[in-house]
C-alpha cells in the first residue's frame, strides 16, 4: 500500500503542531557543528519524531531517512525522506521561508513530496503525476515557466557564502548572466520555481533530505532538477533546478565546466 495525499496532510499537521508554537518565541538553539554554525532547534527534533511515529504506525515496512534521527531501512523499496525544518537559520531569525519537507521514494526514485510552510499557510504537494499548491488564495495545479534563456532568468540561492573554491567561481559565472538574483529562501525557492515565479535555483553540498521532497514537486510541475553534471539529485550534492531545458542546459554548461 502506498500513501495518499490525506496521509501527507496528516504528517504535515503533526509537524506543524511542533514547529509553529515554537516559531518567533526565542526558543533554545543547539549548534551541531564544531568550528562553524549548524543550528538545530527543539522544533526540528520534535517534528521529526512526530512524523516518524505516524509513518511507523501506518507503514512499518517502509524505511525512513531523516535529518535529526537515525535512519531506518534504507535498503527497502519505499523510503520516506524527512527534513522537519528546512531553513533552520530562517526559522530562528523569524523569517517565514522555512518549511517542513516530507518526501517519498520508490526504488530509489523520488515519487511524491510535500513542502509545508505553516506560518503563512502554504502547502505544495506532488502526488506522483502533478504538483499542487494550496494556500490563502485557494488551491490549484502548478507548473513551471519558460523564460527563454539564462539572460532572462530569475535565480535563487540560499547564499553565495555556501560555495567555496571552484564551486564559487562556477556559481558566479551563472549569477553574472541572469537578469535578477535573490538570496535566502532555502526550500521556498524551489517551490517558487515549481510555481512559475522564478527560473533557476543553484546550490551545493545538499543532503538527501534537503531535496528529497522537492524533486517530485519540481519534476511533476514540468521542471528539471539534477546535479551540476546532469545526474539524478536524490542523493543531494551540488544541485541545479530550472524551469526549462534550455535554461538548465545553459547553466549546467557553466557549472559542469565542460
Amino acid at each position: 500500500m502506498l500513501p495518499d495525499r490525506d496521509f501527507f496532510d496528516v504528517l504535515a499537521a503533526a509537524a506543524k503542531a511542533e514547529t509553529l508554537p515554537r516559531f518567533r518565541t526565542g526558543l533554545s538553539v543547539v549548534n551541531k557543528l564544531m568550528g562553524g554554525f549548524d543550528p538545530v532547534t527543539e522544533g526540528d527534533r520534535a517534528a521529526e519524531t512526530a512524523i516518524r511515529a505516524l509513518i511507523a504506525e501506518r507503514f512499518p515496512e517502509h524505511g525512513i531517512l531523516g535529518e535529526e534521527h537515525e535512519n531506518v531501512g534504507l535498503d527497502r523499496e519505499h523510503i520516506w525522506v524527512i527534513d522537519p525544518i528546512d531553513g533552520t537559520r530562517a526559522f530562528i531569525s523569524g523569517l517565514p521561508v522555512w518549511g517542513t519537507l516530507i518526501g517519498f521514494q520508490s526504488n530509489g526514485r523520488a515519487a511524491m513530496g510535500l513542502m509545508d510552510q505553516p506560518f503563512i499557510g502554504e502547502r505544495y504537494f506532488a502526488d506522483g503525476m502533478r504538483s499542487w499548491y494550496s494556500g490563502p488564495d485557494g488551491e490549484r495545479q502548478i507548473s513551471v515557466r519558460d523564460c527563454g534563456s539564462l539572460a532572462d532568468a530569475t535565480l535563487f540561492t540560499t547564499s553565495p557564502h555556501i560555495f567555496g573554491g571552484d564551486d564559487l567561481a562556477k556559481y558566479r559565472s551563472v549569477e553574472e548572466k541572469v537578469r535578477l538574483f535573490r538570496y535566502g529562501c532555502d526550500c521556498y525557492a524551489y517551490v517558487l520555481l515549481a510555481s512559475g515565479h522564478v527560473d533557476i535555483v543553484v546550490e551545493n553540498n545538499l543532503k538527501p533530505y534537503d531535496v528529497g521532497a522537492l524533486i517530485p514537486i519540481i519534476e511533476q510541475a514540468g521542471g528539471i532538477i539534477t546535479t551540476w553534471d546532469g545526474g539524478r539529485p536524490e542523493n543531494g550534492g551540488n544541485i541545479l533546478a530550472a524551469g526549462s531545458k534550455a535554461v538548465h542546459a545553459e547553466a549546467m554548461k557553466l557549472l559542469s565546466g565542460k
